[in-house]
């Protein structure tokens, strides 16, 4: 099955064009790199409403697949896992927590982070940060578990085969 993804970065410095947006761009590698291509690319601030707008665009429109980039702190401003929260029908936290942990053996600051992952409709969503090497990092982690995870929610029966 073809998996499509969106990458929706999350950044109110990124979508003024103060800075450009690399952590939005080094997921879309690595999501094609993986074998899932990115049919959508965003950058929109971190706003609460504006965000759980664009996670509900995307799953009414059935992309497989949502990484966000970016509000996952502690700031005032970040409110990526409260806005995704709002609209998960299921929560996923293994995903958030394997991102932790593993992440945690490279620095400890990898527990401050309140990235969530879960699922509307048919689409997973995970939030990831929004440093480059966070996201790195992270993609990596997520690669052991992720088609399994995409099969499963697309209804993809693979267990008894």
């Amino acid at each position: 099955m073809i998996f499509t993804a969106a990458v929706l970065t999350i950044s109110d410095r990124a979508s003024a064009g103060i800075y450009e947006d690399k952590s939005g761009k080094l997921l879309e590698k690595e999501l094609r790199d993986f074998g899932i291509e990115p049919v959508k690319y965003e950058i929109i601030p971190d706003d609460f409403e504006k965000i759980k707008e664009k996670l509900i665009e995307y799953s009414n429109e059935s992309i497989s697949l949502v990484i966000t980039s970016g509000g996952t702190g502690l700031s005032k401003r970040d409110n990526t896992p409260e806005a995704s929260l709002a609209v998960f029908d299921k929560r996923v936290p293994g995903i958030g927590e394997a991102m932790r942990k593993e992440s945690a053996k490279i620095t400890p600051r990898a527990y401050l982070s309140r990235a969530e992952a879960g699922i509307r409709k048919d689409t997973l969503i995970i939030n990831f940060p929004g440093s480059t090497k966070a996201c790195k990092e992270n993609f990596e982690i997520i690669k052991a578990f992720l088609i399994h995870g995409l099969e499963t929610i697309a209804g993809i029966d693979k267990h008894n085969k």
